[in-house]
């Protein structure tokens, strides 16, 4: 499995529209990437006479991909903050 940790900051506001608190702006940081390693089950695929091997992740949907192709994303921290100006 390929781990990605991300760090996670949301910025809030309310509005006439929505009076309750919701994020309006969210933003993803990547903060560290460990790989799973090379493709244990590569497809090879061909096109007329022409045939290429590639990894599982780059053909398959996700619950058919090798463990080492899978992604899980996991959060490190989240962070919400809220709009500057506005009553609370």
């Amino acid at each position: 499995m390929t781990i990605h940790v991300v760090d996670i900051e949301q910025v809030t506001h309310t509005c006439p529209a929505y009076v309750e608190a919701h994020p309006y702006d969210t933003r993803r940081t990547v903060l560290h990437v460990i790989p799973g390693g090379p493709c244990r089950t590569p497809v090879t695929i061909r096109c007329g006479e022409t045939t290429a091997t590639i990894a599982c992740h780059r053909h398959e949907p996700t619950d058919r991909q090798c463990g080492a192709c899978r992604i899980i994303v996991t959060q490190h921290t989240i962070t919400t903050r809220r709009l500057a100006g506005e009553a609370a």
